[in-house]
């Protein structure tokens, strides 16, 4: 700011004092008086030229970081974030002052950065994109309920759909899991069935076994619930063995929660031996299992689930169908031992009473008619189709994976930081998924999850390569 002492913020304005000091800032950085790299005045000093309170001071700065104008350096103060001139193609079809967008720092901003992208410009899309999907096996199923008034009138069953819970034990057969429609609960998509059972199994206090990297929205739900985090990290084969033990004799964890097949951000799946071990760790140290099946549907039938093994004696098994029908149904499910559903379906009812009995039974004509097999069949013929060009793409830009990718994901490694690297990407139109998001310490690193499905533009793995570039030169001109 120039010297001098400011025009005073209007202490009687609708805009509270914290929007009006974020905006005179704001502004001063559109317009250029404010060049990158200046440092804004210290939360002492700006309280004191604009006779407000440092509590003020810090919202305004907060305000202007999550806008992506600002950014923090630890010890030294507040810096004027660098961005891509307003005149570059990405940036010239935002009004002019519009505020740039921000790369997501955590699972809360990258789930919201989803909804608001994209599909096509977002290689860090967790979803496949709506033009992958099948509309027409959706219309067909509500068609078929639209007479059912039994069924359209009716709160349903607390457990879920029956005819549901049957399709589902027929499905869960096919992949050698053996449940009965009365050891399966029906929930609001797949994370509502990870909800419940961080509700019913878990406490406040309890410690709880994490893959890592694994998906930052799960490390949010259990710390939000006080749960300690113990970070096993996660390989081509499945969880380091060595580190899960050492950490079960010292913290007597509760639960290990794992993802066995197409994990998420990897792309790996669990192999047998891994697998058996695993299960003789459960059991020596007494730690449940809950194995999060929700890319199930893109995955051969023949790959190993730890429930199958164990037979739900100690795995809980969760699964959905968001990933390959429609994230707007919600419909999920677990399945588990009968000893454990009572106090699941319990908690399901306080909650919010039942699950949709509508979406539930049309996702059951889906499962019954066969056509959802068929269609996830056509899905993973898709994607083995995009990793292979995908894979080109990386190998024209010089980049490497850190295992062969499977599935809808990649995990891409760049030769820089990805958090640093977000933020130009972004400022270039694509969204991407650093790898310090899935990291239950936020570790910083090279890592990128890259999804199979919206990264087939050549236009992102150039851009992606110039940027990679740019950061790779910053040290040595600095």
């Amino acid at each position: 700011m120039p010297t001098g002492t400011p025009p005073p913020l209007q202490r009687d304005a609708s805009q509270p004092l914290a929007g009006q000091l974020a905006e005179r800032y704001a502004q001063r950085i559109r317009e250029r008086l404010l060049l990158p790299g200046a440092r804004l005045p210290s939360v002492r000093d700006c309280a004191r030229q604009h006779g407000v309170s440092p509590h003020t001071v810090v919202a305004a700065y907060d305000q202007l970081q999550a806008a992506g104008l600002l950014e923090a350096r630890r010890q030294r103060g507040f810096f004027v974030r660098e961005t891509r001139p307003p005149a570059t193609a990405a940036r010239a079809a935002q009004p002019a002052t519009a505020l740039p967008r921000q790369a997501p720092v955590d699972a809360t901003a990258l789930i919201r950065g989803m909804f608001e992208a994209d599909a096509a410009r977002s290689p860090g899309l967790g979803t496949l994109p709506a033009d992958w999907l099948d509309p027409t096996l959706l219309q067909s199923a509500l068609r078929r309920l639209s007479s059912d008034t039994a069924v359209q009138m009716s709160y349903g069953d607390p457990s879920g759909d029956e005819q549901l819970r049957v399709a589902l034990s027929q499905r869960l057969a096919d992949l050698g899991i053996h449940a009965g429609p009365a050891q399966i609960l029906a929930t609001n998509g797949a994370t509502h069935a990870l909800d419940l059972l961080i509700r019913t199994q878990l406490q406040p206090g309890d410690a709880v076994l994490v893959d890592d990297p694994g998906w930052s929205v799960i490390f949010a739900r259990l710390t939000q619930a006080g749960i300690r985090l113990l970070p096993v990290p996660r390989g081509p084969a499945g969880p380091d063995l060595a580190v899960l033990a050492a950490l079960a004799a010292q913290h007597a964890p509760r639960a290990y929660l794992t993802v066995s097949v197409l994990h998420n951000p990897t792309g790996h799946s669990l192999d047998l031996a891994t697998a058996h071990q695993l299960l003789r760790l459960a059991d020596a140290h007494d730690f449940l299992v809950i194995e999060d099946d929700s890319y199930g549907f893109l995955a051969p039938e023949h790959l190993p689930r730890l429930a199958a093994l164990d037979g739900l004696r100690r795995v809980v098994y969760v699964g959905g169908f968001s990933k390959v029908l429609t994230p707007a149904w919600r419909v999920g499910y677990l399945a588990a031992a009968p000893e454990r559903l009572t106090a699941l379906t319990d908690t399901k009812l306080l909650d919010g009473l039942t699950s949709s009995p509508v979406m539930e039974r049309a996702v059951a004509l889906c499962l019954a008619q066969g056509r959802l097999r068929r269609h996830a069949l056509r899905l993973r013929e898709r994607l083995d189709a995009a990793r292979q060009r995908v894979a080109a793409l990386a190998a024209r830009q010089g980049f490497q994976w850190a295992a062969p990718p499977d599935g809808l994901f990649g995990w891409l490694d760049t030769g820089v930081d990805t958090e640093r690297l977000a933020q130009p990407l972004l400022d270039a139109g694509w969204l991407t998924a650093p790898g310090a998001l899935f990291s239950a310490t936020r570790r910083p690193g090279s890592l990128m999850r890259v999804n199979m499905a919206t990264s087939l533009d050549p236009a992102f793995w150039r851009q992606l390569r110039a940027c990679a570039d740019e950061l790779q030169r910053r040290p040595a001109a600095g």
